[in-house]
């Protein structure tokens, strides 16, 4: 247990740390990537204490089952359990800050990047070009339907026609 405290420690204070930094820092893509990825990395070690802090509570509460003071000795397994579980909860709750301020800068530098995507002059005349295309299969479409309806009306004088040049005698 004394060991589980000293890296919960390390991993707040490297929380604080990284907090500390990117609360006014606008840093390149690539590195909020690679931040991201080690906050992850410190979220998956964060949910692997609260399971086995989780697994030694439910141990213990019922452990507790097996005495005569039941009650008394749920609620100190519970306050070993609270004692364990709060530490790890505050360090999530400042990774989570972290996680959603470099997600947040990652989506805004995105957005930046489709807007001048949009903008440059190769990706409208890459949309005129689409839009001509669209509106010539659009009048090719009219055109072929066109046709087809003006043969639907057709095929009654065409039978006829056919009937009465193929009569075999």
């Amino acid at each position: 247990m004394r060991k589980s405290l000293s890296i919960c420690s390390k991993i707040f204070i490297s929380i604080f740390l990284l907090v500390t930094a990117f609360s006014g820092v606008a840093l390149a893509t690539p590195a909020e990537e690679a931040e991201l990825e080690q906050l992850d990395k410190i979220e998956q070690e964060l949910e692997l204490q609260r399971e086995w802090a989780k697994y030694r509570w439910g141990k213990a509460s019922s452990e507790c089952y097996q005495n005569y003071w039941v009650n008394y000795c749920i609620k100190s397994a519970r306050a070993e359990y609270r004692k364990e579980i709060d530490p790890i909860r505050e360090q999530e709750v400042a990774l989570h800050e972290v996680q959603r301020k470099l997600r947040e800068s990652l989506k805004n530098q995105e957005d930046i990047k489709r807007a001048t995507e949009r903008a440059s002059p190769e990706k409208a005349s890459e949309r005129a070009a689409n839009q001509r295309e669209f509106e010539q299969k659009q009048k090719d479409a009219a055109a072929r339907a066109a046709d087809l309806e003006q043969r639907r009306k057709d095929a009654p004088k065409r039978a006829q026609e056919n009937k009465s040049g193929t009569q075999l005698d």
